[in-house]
C-alpha cells in the first residue's frame, strides 16, 4: 500500500507540489485558505465531480464548502475518511470515488471528496489520487494553522473586551455608575439592540430592572421566577433564543415591548450564587453567536464581581456614617451633608434635641434602659421626618435633623410632633428639648459651625426653661 502511495505521488511534479504549499500555508485566513483549495480542486476537476465537505462544528461559509454528516461509516466513504483519518477508496464496475481527509496535528476538519464519472475517466485515476492525498493534506495543514491563527486573535480580541471592560467598571464605586456604563458597553461589544440588567431583592423575592435603554422598563419589578432572568438566576445557566417565539418561549415583558427576535442571557454571578441577569436582545433572527455567548459569561462574572465590590463599599460607607447604637447617622456624615446642602440649596433648618435628665434616667433604670429609650426616641424622629431630610446622632444623648428648603417656622412643626410624640410613645416615659436654627442664602455669614452654635445656645435656652420645650435662635 505504502509503495502504491508513493508511486502515485510520483506522478505530481516537485514544482507542483511546492506552488501548492506555498499558495495554501501562505494564507492565514480560513476563507481564503478554503477558497485556494477549490482552485486547486478545479484547476484538475471539474467542479461537478468534487465536493469540499467541512465537519458540523467548522461554522465557515463558502460558496462551494458544504457540510459533512456523520452517518455510517461502513457505507458511507466520507464518514470513513473523516473517522480513520487516512484517504479511503472505493470502486465498483459502474463508480469509483475517494475521500481525503483535511487533517492536521490536533484534528480532522473535513474532507474532500472525488467522483470518477466512466470507465475512460479512471484510467489515469493514480495520479488524481495522488493530487486529492498531496492537496487535501496541504489544506488541512494550511485550515489549521488559519483557524489557529483565527482562534488567537479571537481570543485576544476577548481579552482586550474583558479588559475594557474590567477598567471601565473599576472607575466608580457607585453601583448605578457601574451598571449603566456596564449597559452602554454591553451594546455596543454585542452589538445588540437592548441591553438590560436586573439585580435580585432578595428580602422581596424580586428581581429590579436596574439599568436599561427602555426607559419604560426602568426600576420595575418581577417576581424573582419571571421570564428568562428568573430562570437564569434559578438555574445560574445562561440562555440563548435564536427565534423568540410568544407562547412558546418563556414570558418576557422586554421582548415583548422590544419586538426582540433574538436574546442572549447570562446570570450575574458572585462565587456560585446568583444576584441578578443580563438579557440582550436584537429584533432580528439568529443575531447573536455561540461565541458571544460565551463571551458574555465571562463578562457577566467582571460585572458581578464589580457589583459586588459596590455592595461591599456601600455597605462599609454605611458602617463608616451610621451609628450602631440608634441606626441614625453620625456627626461627621451630617457635618458634611449640610456643608454641601449651604453651596446648593437656598435655604435650610436645623433641629438640635437633647434627652432630658438623661443622667438621672441612667441612674435610676441602668444604662441596658437607657440605651432602649434612645433607640425608641430615634425611632420616633425618623417616622417623622421626610426621606430628604437627615437624621443624626449628635454625641451622647444629643439628636440632631437637618431640613433641607425649610425655614425655622416648618422646622418648629417638626420638632414639636416629634417632642410629643417622645412624650407619648417612650417607655419609660422620657421627655426632649430642642432647640433650632435657620440659615437662608442672603445671609452674610453662612456656614455650619454658626448653624451649629446658633442651635445649640437655643437649646441651652431650652434646657433652663423647664426642658420638654422648644427655642428658636435670635430669641424666638
Amino acid at each position: 500500500m505504502q509503495d502504491r502511495s508513493l508511486q502515485e505521488e510520483s506522478h505530481i511534479s516537485p514544482e507542483m507540489r511546492l506552488s501548492m504549499a506555498s499558495s495554501l500555508l501562505a494564507e492565514i485566513d480560513v476563507s481564503q485558505v478554503l477558497e485556494k483549495t477549490v482552485e486547486w480542486m478545479n484547476a484538475r476537476f471539474a467542479a461537478d465531480r468534487y465536493d469540499v465537505l467541512l465537519s458540523q462544528d467548522q461554522s465557515y461559509q463558502h460558496h462551494s464548502v458544504k457540510p459533512l454528516y456523520i452517518r455510517n461509516p461502513q457505507t458511507d466513504l466520507c464518514c470513513r475518511a473523516f473517522i480513520e483519518g487516512h484517504m479511503s477508496v472505493a470502486g465498483s464496475p459502474d463508480v469509483l470515488e475517494a475521500a481525503a481527509p483535511l487533517k492536521g496535528k490536533q484534528g480532522i476538519y473535513g474532507v474532500i471528496h472525488l467522483r470518477f464519472p466512466d470507465e475512460a475517466g479512471r484510467q489515469d485515476a493514480s495520479e488524481d489520487l495522488a493530487y486529492l492525498r498531496i492537496l487535501a493534506e496541504y489544506a488541512g495543514t494550511a485550515f489549521e494553522i488559519a483557524r489557529l491563527y483565527e482562534q488567537s486573535n479571537k481570543l485576544v480580541k476577548e481579552l482586550q473586551i474583558i479588559n475594557e471592560l474590567t477598567k471601565n467598571l473599576n472607575k466608580s464605586l457607585h453601583l448605578g455608575d457601574i451598571l449603566a456604563m456596564a449597559n452602554q458597553e454591553l451594546l455596543d461589544v454585542f452589538s445588540a439592540e437592548y441591553s438590560c440588567m436586573l439585580l435580585a431583592d432578595t428580602s422581596r423575592r424580586q428581581l429590579v430592572v436596574k439599568a436599561c435603554n427602555m426607559p419604560e422598563l426602568l426600576d420595575q419589578a418581577f417576581n424573582i421566577q419571571y421570564g428568562f432572568a428568573g430562570t437564569m438566576f434559578r438555574t445560574n445557566e445562561p440562555i440563548i433564543v435564536s427565534e423568540y417565539v410568544p407562547g412558546h418561549h418563556a414570558e418576557s415583558k422586554l421582548m415583548e415591548l422590544t419586538g426582540g427576535r433574538s436574546l442572549l442571557g447570562a446570570p450575574i454571578m458572585v462565587g456560585s450564587e446568583s444576584i441578578g441577569a443580563i438579557l440582550l436582545v436584537h429584533t432580528k433572527p439568529n443575531h447573536f453567536s455561540f461565541d458571544q455567548f460565551k463571551l458574555l459569561q465571562m463578562l457577566a462574572g467582571n460585572v458581578g464581581l464589580s457589583v459586588s465590590n459596590a455592595y461591599l463599599h456601600a455597605e462599609l460607607r454605611k458602617m463608616v456614617i451610621t451609628d450602631q447604637l440608634t441606626g441614625l447617622f453620625v456627626r461627621h456624615y451630617l457635618y458634611e451633608q449640610i456643608e454641601v446642602m449651604q453651596k446648593r440649596d437656598a435655604c435650610g433648618s436645623l433641629i438640635v434635641m437633647d434627652v432630658d435628665n438623661f443622667k438621672t434616667f441612667n441612674d435610676q433604670y441602668g444604662h441596658q434602659v437607657g440605651d432602649r429609650v434612645l433607640i425608641q426616641i430615634s425611632e420616633i424622629v425618623r417616622r417623622n421626618i421626610r426621606n430628604t431630610d437627615i437624621a443624626a446622632r449628635w454625641g451622647g444623648e444629643e439628636l440632631a435633623v437637618y431640613l433641607p428648603h425649610q425655614n425655622k417656622t416648618q422646622a418648629r412643626e417638626v420638632a414639636d410632633r416629634i417632642r410629643r410624640m417622645v412624650e407619648a410613645n417612650s417607655d419609660p416615659s422620657a421627655t426632649v428639648s430642642c432647640g433650632i436654627a435657620d440659615w437662608h442664602r442672603d445671609d452674610g455669614r453662612i456656614n455650619v459651625d454658626s448653624l451649629f452654635h446658633r442651635a445649640d445656645m437655643a437649646l441651652y435656652v431650652a434646657k433652663n426653661s423647664g426642658k420638654n420645650t422648644i427655642r428658636v435662635s435670635d430669641g424666638e
